[in-house]
This record gives structure tokens, C-alpha cells and sequence, in this order.
């Protein structure tokens, strides 16, 4: 199981977006990130690059979203649609872009989910809850549709 440290996935983050502005070739996961870093120009000063031996720049601020968090949020929920995991997101998931109307703000509202079992997993000291996951999305597809 992939598990990078705090340090691991901002370099990750900060080497892709260098080498998105300088053209090289990307990996599949780097060029799905990197689709998702284009939605949030925003993030670019926190993906700036780190000045060899200097402490990293970025602090997160109270009530200020995590660009390191949100970003692998977006690559998390990617993955999970690219195999169905767990069963029936990616379904759910195509019904609320289709209500929403963009994937982006799909993917938004999919996270508050993700947050909600992944918490709840850690409260309960019990493995994440698929189903409920996927119940989440699925009652945010019926609360948005549009008529």
C-alpha cells in the first residue's frame, strides 16, 4: 500500500507542477494530478518550489483549505472511479457530475463524504465504511438534481 509521508506528497505536487510548466513527460498518475492541479491555479504559490535547505514555506492557516489535502483528494477519488472501488462510486459518482453538471464540483462534494467516513473510520477505530461512502454520494446525486 502506497503510504507517503506529509514531506513525500507535497514533492510530489510541487516536483509535477514544475514539470508541467517546463513540458516533460509526465506518468499516467502524474498527468491525472497534473489535470487537477490546472483546476486550481489558486495553489500555485503553495506549490512553489522549495529553496534547497530552507524550511517549506507553506503553513496551513485556520479555515484555509489544504492544497496539499485537496489535491490528493482529487487523485484519491480518480483512482477510486478508475476501478469501481468500493463498489458502486464510480456510478454514484457519474449521477452527481450529471446533477452537478462538472466533474470538478462533483469531485467537491464527493470529498465531504470521503472526509465524513475516513473521520468517522478514525472515531469508530474501525476500517473506512464503503457503503456508507458511496450512500453519501448517492443521496448528494438525489439532493442535487436539477429540475
Amino acid at each position: 500500500m502506497f503510504n507517503p509521508s506529509r514531506d513525500e506528497v507535497r514533492r510530489f505536487f510541487r516536483d509535477l507542477l514544475a514539470k508541467k510548466r517546463d513540458g516533460s513527460i509526465l506518468t499516467p498518475l502524474e498527468a491525472i494530478a497534473g489535470d487537477w492541479i490546472e483546476l486550481h491555479p489558486e495553489y500555485f504559490p503553495a506549490l512553489a518550489p522549495v529553496v534547497e535547505g530552507e524550511p517549506d514555506p507553506y503553513e496551513p492557516r485556520e479555515g484555509a483549505p489544504n492544497p496539499f489535502l485537496h489535491l490528493s483528494m482529487h487523485l484519491s477519488i480518480a483512482e477510486q472511479l478508475a476501478i469501481d472501488q468500493p463498489p458502486g462510486i464510480k456510478g454514484a459518482v457519474d449521477r452527481l457530475t450529471r446533477s452537478l453538471g462538472s466533474m470538478h464540483d462533483a469531485h467537491h462534494e464527493v470529498m465531504e463524504c470521503l472526509g465524513e467516513m475516513l473521520w468517522t473510520a478514525q472515531r469508530n477505530r474501525m476500517p473506512p465504511d464503503g457503503e456508507a461512502y458511496v450512500r453519501c454520494v448517492e443521496g448528494r446525486a438525489r439532493s442535487t438534481i436539477r429540475h
